[in-house]
Formats: C-alpha cells, sequence, structure tokens
C-alpha cells in the first residue's frame, strides 16, 4: 500500500465520521468505528497489515523532538507512550493537519482540538492505539484473535523503529527556549 491510498482511507473514514472526526475525547467518538469498519469494507487482511505499516512509517517520520515538543505542551507532559499515542492522533488528524504539524509543529495552535485542550474542556487529540484498531478490523475480517494478529503484523512489518528522535532535544520544560522554538502554542498553553 502506498501513502497516497492510506491517505484516501483515512480522508473517507474523516468524511463519514463528519463533525466528531478531530475530538478523540468524547466517549462516542465516532472515528475510530467509522475507520475499522472502512477497513473491513475496502480490504483485505493483507492489506489492512500494509495499512499499519504505512501508519508505522508515518508514526515514524513524526518521531522528531519538535513533534514531541509540541506534544509536552498540547499535552501538559508527554511519556514514550504519551508520544506514540499522540502521533497516532496526528495521523487520525489526516494529512493535511500531520503534514503541516511535520513542517512546524507550532502549526498545532490552529486545530480546534488543540484550542479546545487549551481551554481545559474535555477535548483530546491523542489516539491509543491505531495499531490496535487495525488489529480490530483484521481480526473482524479473519476471525483470528490478537495474537495472531500481531504475529502477521510481524511477519510483514517493513520496521521503522529508530532509536532517537529526529532533530535538535531541549528541555520541555524551559518556558523560555518552548517559547523561542514553539511561541504559538507555547502563549496558547500558557492561559
Amino acid at each position: 500500500m502506498d501513502r497516497e491510498t492510506f491517505w484516501e482511507i483515512v480522508e473517507a473514514a474523516r468524511d463519514r465520521a463528519g463533525t466528531g472526526a478531530d475530538d478523540r475525547g468524547p466517549d462516542d467518538d465516532p472515528l475510530p468505528a467509522v475507520l475499522t469498519d472502512l477497513l473491513v469494507e475496502r480490504l483485505t487482511a493483507d492489506e489492512m497489515l500494509a495499512f499499519v505499516d504505512v501508519a508505522g512509517d508515518l508514526a515514524h517520520d513524526a518521531y522528531a523532538w519538535p513533534v514531541w515538543g509540541a506534544a509536552y505542551l498540547v499535552e501538559g507532559g508527554c511519556s514514550d507512550d504519551g508520544f506514540m499515542d499522540f502521533r497516532d492522533g496526528l495521523v487520525l488528524a489526516g494529512r493535511a493537519t500531520f503534514e503541516r504539524a511535520l513542517a512546524d509543529p507550532d502549526s498545532l495552535a490552529d486545530h480546534p482540538v488543540v484550542a479546545a485542550m487549551a481551554q481545559g474542556g474535555s477535548a483530546w487529540f491523542g489516539y491509543e492505539s491505531l495499531d490496535s484498531l487495525v488489529g480490530d478490523a483484521w481480526s473482524r475480517a479473519t476471525r483470528e484473535d490478537d495474537e495472531a494478529y500481531y504475529a502477521a503484523r510481524e511477519a510483514s512489518s517493513t520496521g521503522h523503529a529508530r532509536s532517537e528522535p529526529a532533530g535538535e532535544d531541549w528541555d520541555f520544560d524551559d518556558d523560555e527556549e518552548n517559547a523561542r522554538r514553539l511561541p504559538r502554542l507555547t502563549a496558547l498553553f500558557a492561559a
């Protein structure tokens, strides 16, 4: 599966999910179920494995200190696991948001869910876990369990591990450095 096809599927799911496509916070968040259904409708089990592999490639692309700094500000702190969830949320936010955030993580200040998070509401940007969502679709299609999914995924994965995030690291608790590197997000979450 190429990235173009991957993004077409994500955007089709976002269109079907409608107004709730951006916010992972509500209990009735429509996007995960819509995307799971769409994967089952459109893809074979092997294509689902290719889909999750592309998602892993994209998460790898977003494994960068500036994106992590943005996640740290948006989430009020961000562990390794939290950053995985943030990157999955970034993928589910759609191609335009994803690409804009990789080029300029500070652009997330324009995202309505990020702005709502700054106001202290129940909105949430990250998603735990895109891999599990695809696993649910794969299990529905194959009638096999999670263990079989993870074995199949491992066997088909092209691998995307990076030992360290790309770019220059900094102390995310340093307000002056955050303001220099991510001025709009720093201002948004300082309020």
